[in-house]
């Protein structure tokens, strides 16, 4: 007997050893791809913007809400030191105290200030004072401090969805439209219904903006896919795959999150829900402007545009709103 429990425990022990160095290598893989998506100056294709104290981000303590610009641009045919505008703008939301997630998409046609500038497209403020400058701009239109950025092209957003194996999805329309550029290579052909995206019919997807609506619609589809993305990084499976989607998606990404702060965000994240999301302006804060021969969004009124942010971020979308007294009684009585 005591032989065996001798060799049940060392078995035991062997196999917490196991699980420990297995542990530590993912950790430290991650941190190793996590560590690459921030750029150095000399490498980054916004190293030419000088940092100046006025655009820099706040830093995130760990108990207050953090908040994430998460941008896409089309890099293709830009010339040396030339910023492609930011025409995908989402801001993630995460609030620790109440584990809760919220998500936005801003608008790129909509009339911002910009610091230091005169007004213009909220997707200008990249190219003229780079990230820093893009998340003070978004954070004064939504009355937010905005911690971090994360800047992806075409080919970030394709690597990404693949890695994770494509996502399942339903396509709600036909989506049908020639780009003449690259060959032809970013044509848009998807048909309606419940399909397997991968990377680049997911691209196709989130691009599209060539209906009635056009970018009203296509950030409400942006914000619907990028759940359904959220969803599946936290499958059991992707997790464990993690240094792998990271080596995978780096090389594309840049960001000014630290690994240390990258794993603070995903431990968050994973213990959050989705509690909802928005437009931003909403459609009655928005109306049709002509700025110098120029089309854009004007906003109605900046101070209720900052309050709807705000009750946005008290909303949970998990949770049944409360019936009114007598409700459920009145609808009885009435069937």
């Amino acid at each position: 007997m005591k032989k065996k429990w001798k060799i049940t425990l060392f078995s035991i022990l062997g196999l917490a050893f196991i699980f420990l160095c297995a542990v530590g290598w993912w950790v430290w893989a991650s941190v190793n791809e996590i560590d690459k998506a921030q750029k150095p100056k000399e490498e980054s294709r916004f190293g030419q913007f000088e940092e100046k104290p006025e655009y820099q981000p706040p830093e995130w303590e760990g108990s207050e809400r953090v908040n994430v610009l998460l941008m896409g641009g089309d890099d293709r045919g830009l010339r040396d030191n030339e910023v492609a505008r930011s025409d995908t703008m989402l801001v993630v939301s995460f609030d620790p105290v109440t584990k809760k997630i919220h998500l936005f998409s801003v608008l790129r046609d909509t009339r911002v200030e910009i610091p230091g500038y005169k007004d213009n497209r909220a997707n200008t403020a990249i190219t003229l004072g780079g990230p820093d400058l893009a998340m003070k701009t978004i954070g004064n239109l939504m009355g937010l401090d905005i911690q971090y950025y994360v800047y992806a092209d075409f080919q970030g957003f394709i690597k990404l969805v693949d890695a994770l194996g494509g996502v399942d999805f339903y396509v709600e329309k036909d989506m049908k439209w020639t780009d003449n550029a690259d060959g032809n290579r970013y044509d848009i052909d998807l048909k309606k219904g419940q399909q397997h995206l991968d990377g680049e019919k997911a691209l196709q997807y989130v691009r599209f903006r060539h209906d009635k609506l056009s970018d009203f619609t296509r950030t409400e589809r942006q914000r619907e896919f990028l759940k359904a993305v959220a969803a599946k990084l936290k499958n059991g499976w992707n997790l464990i795959k993690l240094p792998d989607i990271l080596s995978e998606v780096v090389p594309y990404i840049e960001t000014n999150m630290s690994s240390n702060d990258m794993l603070k965000l995903a431990s968050l994240g994973y213990n959050s829900h989705q509690a909802g999301s928005a437009q931003i302006p909403p459609m009655d804060l928005v109306f049709d402007e002509n700025v110098s021969g120029s089309a854009m969004l004007g906003v109605r009124d900046r101070v209720k545009l900052k309050e709807y942010v705000q009750e946005v971020l008290v909303a949970d979308d998990m949770v049944p709103e409360t019936p009114e007294p007598g409700a459920s009684s009145s609808a009885a009585a009435a069937q």
